[in-house]
């Protein structure tokens, strides 16, 4: 199944629902453990994607390491109890580390939620390193543990597992100090220790800081996308009226003088009749003029906070399920109300989330349908979910604009010209399509407002 994300704005980066507890009954926040984070990351999602990269890297150098090492400490076991032992911690180590460079997206939310277990594999590492030697392969494998702290919990973690690793190396060098020429190599590790905790940490700030100003770049040009699609909407309206209105008003305008000029020449018949075109005339032109009204009333929705996108969505459901007998239902979602949505913003949703309704019933044969909406992470979602046959393998914007289907098209540039960021692929039921709308909440505030008081 395909999945397409286009035009593609990057979500935002810092969760703005809820949180806000105000008043004398505010509780006070619970006190912070030592291997809480020193600096608040965005969210665990966006932290998990932005450092995936490195954190794999990481791991897989640590992996390596304990599989050049791991018969060291194998050989050096003594006893029934000595071997099971390294071997648990040899087992324990490698998968712990192979499932986090294979299926990170897994496996990390909980590594960067759970801290506790970072200090297990510390453990079971030192398990490793005291039964193998410093200078073994385990030795530079400590070197991961400050430098995947410093990554995931900035310096008050990578402070205190390089700490702890140092006091391990120490230990192990005890222990082997009869077999090793000297504490050289074990004090190098050391150094590499911290050193790895502050390029971590270092590392850390660096992609936080930059995910910040990603968001405020993200919300500025979804802010002006919306600034852009009211302005075009004010223009659209000033086209029709110049287009509809007035050409309509000047003709009744020069029939009337034409009637009034030559009334006393014309028969009364010619006269009536003269006299019923002016008519039609001018009924079209209030016919017009009340359609634009109604548009312009609309737009003055901006005043009172915008249009409600929920009621304009359950309208539309109700007559998709009216007219094509396919049960379809709408779905609030998130924890925080559905905002209003300036009304050239909401047209376009509304418009694509119809025309992703009809894809169901033309094109996916689907037997339900269910449109989600609300807000979550800071961005206003739409999802239209269906349980069809799907799209097809390998579908392309281009293949569909050459085919001459132009509805999937029509969507996305819908969702561009509000800036917004539309997924189109694969649904949560099997065979389902899914059509996802996202636009950060900051981007519907203020810019009509601004527009109103400063028309053109």
């Amino acid at each position: 199944m395909t999945t397409m994300f286009l035009p593609s704005l990057p979500s935002g980066l810092r969760s703005r629902a809820g949180g806000f507890l105000g008043g004398a009954h505010a509780q006070e926040p619970a006190p912070a453990s030592a291997l809480a984070e020193d600096a608040p990351a965005p969210s665990i999602r966006i932290q998990t994607n932005a450092l995936q990269a490195l954190c794999r890297q990481v791991f897989g150098f640590r992996l390596a390491m304990i599989a050049l090492g791991a018969p060291f400490a194998l050989e050096r076991a003594e006893g029934n109890f000595g071997v099971g032992l390294v071997g648990a911690a040899v087992v324990a180590s490698f998968v712990g580390s192979y499932a986090m460079l294979r299926d990170w997206e897994t496996f990390a939310p909980l590594l960067i939620k759970y801290r506790s277990l970072m200090a297990a594999d510390l453990a079971f590492g030192s398990v490793l390193l005291l039964t193998a030697s410093p200078d073994s392969a385990l030795g530079y494998a400590t070197v991961c543990t400050p430098l995947l702290a410093g990554l995931l919990y900035g310096w008050r973690g990578a402070g205190i597992f390089a700490v702890v690793q140092i006091l391990l190396l120490g230990a192990a060098y005890v222990a082997w100090a009869s077999r090793m020429s000297g504490p050289a190599s074990t004090l190098l590790i050391s150094g590499f220790c911290v050193a790895a905790g502050v390029v971590g940490v270092t590392l850390r700030n660096l992609m936080f800081r930059f995910g910040e100003a990603t968001q405020a770049l993200s919300e500025a040009k979804a802010r002006l996308a919306v600034t852009d699609a009211v302005g075009e909407e004010r223009a659209r309206l000033a086209r029709e009226m110049h287009d509809s209105v007035a050409k309509t008003l000047q003709g009744v305008a020069m029939a009337a003088e034409s009637l009034a000029v030559s009334a006393d020449r014309m028969d009364p018949m010619t006269v009536k009749h003269q006299a019923g075109m002016v008519a039609r005339s001018a009924r079209r032109a209030a016919a017009e003029s009340r359609e634009i009204l109604s548009d312009l009333r609309r737009q003055a929705d901006y005043e009172d906070g915008g249009v409600d996108v929920a009621e304009e969505l359950t309208a539309r459901v109700k007559d998709f399920t009216d007219r094509t007998g396919i049960s379809a239902h709408l779905t609030p979602v998130g924890p925080t109300p559905v905002p209003s949505v300036p009304h050239a913003v909401a047209r376009q949703l509304v418009t694509v989330a119809t025309e992703a309704m009809e894809n169901s019933h033309r094109h996916a044969h689907a037997q339900h349908v269910t449109v989600e909406l609300g807000t979550l992470d800071g961005m206003f979602r739409v999802s239209i979910l269906d349980d069809g046959t799907g799209l097809p393998p390998g579908l392309r914007l281009d293949d569909l604009r050459r085919a001459g289907h132009f509805g999937l098209v029509g969507m996305v540039e819908r969702a561009a010209g509000i800036g917004a960021r539309i997924r189109i692929g694969r649904g949560r039921s099997e065979g389902g399509t899914e059509v996802r709308l996202e636009l950060p909440v900051s981007a519907l505030t203020a810019p009509a407002a601004v527009l109103l008081a400063h028309p053109d």
